[in-house]
């Protein structure tokens, strides 16, 4: 018995599906292109973003520092216990200040960081937006001849790109400490065992690489938020489902740029 084979209406249905999903995933691509465009031009106004800089950095950055250390402190003694579990007796001990410095500065304190603030930042700035959206604050704003973009969206985005690397840089200094205090604690490692392990193979680059990644997903977490609360619609409800977009496609985007910097950082170190 053959199974049956499906009819040239539902492969035209299915075809046609597939077209729709295809059309408006790149307008969407396109959609957020212009965006970012738009938000470059705005920068040229500086009177109207200047004195709301501030304010944005503190709400984004400062108030967002705690998380950072949170999640810093239990990364770096998850990661001393670890590192300590992995290697054993077939490395040195000093090798698990190593591990601590490189996986800390590298990756977990931007992505682990990145991936918090991108729910606290994300959900914060497209709720805010969102609700101005449908209360028609913004709509206000447009009819005064005031540019949105200008006064909403540069602040918000410059803020978090700024003060992302911050609250990196402090993660990366509480783990670091942290992992320190775990291998005096719970592993007999020494203090001068951990830093020779911290500083042999220890480069300004981990560094510069850490903090150019976190800055890049800062302004990812901004331009998404903004442009997810300056889409919304649908009262209550719409300002919910914004901020929970903003939060999903932060973290996916946060994701992909890090796979993005590291083939960069891999492709760079081939060629030279």
């Amino acid at each position: 018995m053959t199974a049956p084979t499906p009819s040239s209406s539902a492969i035209h249905q299915r075809i046609s599906a597939l077209g729709r999903g295809t059309r408006s995933f790149f307008n969407q691509i396109g959609a957020g292109a212009r965006f970012v465009i738009g938000t470059i031009q705005a920068l040229r106004a500086t009177s109207d973003w200047i004195p709301e800089f501030s304010t944005h950095a503190r709400i984004l950055g400062v108030e967002s520092l705690p998380i950072g250390v949170f999640i810093a402190l239990f990364t770096g003694i998850v990661l001393a216990l670890l590192a300590s579990y992995s290697v054993g007796d077939l490395v040195p001990p000093y090798f698990v200040g190593t591990l601590v410095q490189k996986t800390i500065t590298l990756e977990l304190a931007p992505v682990l960081t990145g991936l918090a603030l991108a729910g606290r930042v994300g959900a914060n700035i497209a709720a805010e937006l969102g609700t101005m959206r449908v209360t028609e604050q913004i709509d206000a704003l447009e009819t005064l001849t005031f540019d949105p973009m200008s006064h909403l969206v540069v602040p918000r985005v410059l803020a978090s790109t700024v003060m992302f690397p911050v609250v990196v840089a402090v993660a990366m200094l509480v783990g670091l400490l942290s992992g320190w205090v775990a291998s005096l604690a719970l592993l007999d490692i020494t203090t001068p065992q951990f830093l020779k392990g911290v500083r042999i193979f220890f480069t300004d680059f981990d560094v510069r690489y850490g903090l150019v990644k976190s800055a890049s997903f800062g302004a990812a977490v901004a331009l998404i938020g903004c442009r997810a609360g300056l889409t919304t619609q649908g009262g209550a409800q719409g300002v919910g489902r914004g901020a929970t977009r903003a939060v999903v496609i932060s973290a996916v985007m946060i994701l992909v740029l890090d796979a993005f910097w590291a083939l960069v950082w891999l492709t760079g170190r081939t060629i030279r």
